[in-house]
């Protein structure tokens, strides 16, 4: 590495990673969510699993677990919590008992329909446009990172 390359690096400042960009939107939008998510008594996690139900309802835990992003032993508790509160139930593949599958019920339905007003676009500043382009930006760079990390492996 050359020595204006490396005063350079010494240079960059927190607000020049990439990483803490995305970390940081993440807490706003966890900021954001939070009062509009108090009023239906859900966390961010719980809101997206209800989400991703009403999507497709009947998948496996794995399934789901892949869609958001979430390991097994974070996502059991969320569907656990879910289930006592009467929004979502799980039961076994009959076809295969290892497998366990998710659905919502009736007022897992009327959640997710309650919580379909919820839309941050305006929030966030950008035309319907610059937030689709964001979006998928951001997913880009989601899936690149999945992958360069599945590389490694």
């Amino acid at each position: 590495m050359k020595a204006t390359q490396k005063e350079e690096n010494a240079n960059v400042q927190l607000t020049d990673f990439l990483c803490f960009a995305v970390y940081s939107a993440n807490l706003a939008f966890g900021k954001a969510y939070k009062p509009i998510l108090d009023e239906l008594g859900l966390t961010y996690t719980q809101y997206i699993t209800i989400v991703a139900l009403s999507e497709q309802d009947d998948q496996t835990v794995s399934g789901l677990g892949e869609k958001l992003f979430l390991e097994s032993n974070t996502l059991t508790p969320i569907l656990k919590k879910l289930e006592a509160m009467d929004y979502l139930q799980r039961q076994r593949d009959p076809a295969d008992e290892r497998q366990v599958r998710v659905s919502l019920t009736k007022n897992g339905r009327r959640l997710r329909e309650k919580a379909l007003d919820i839309d941050l676009v305006e929030a966030c500043g950008l035309t319907p446009q610059e937030f689709r382009k964001v979006q998928k930006s951001v997913a880009t760079l989601r899936d690149n990172l999945v992958k360069a990390v599945h590389e490694r492996e």
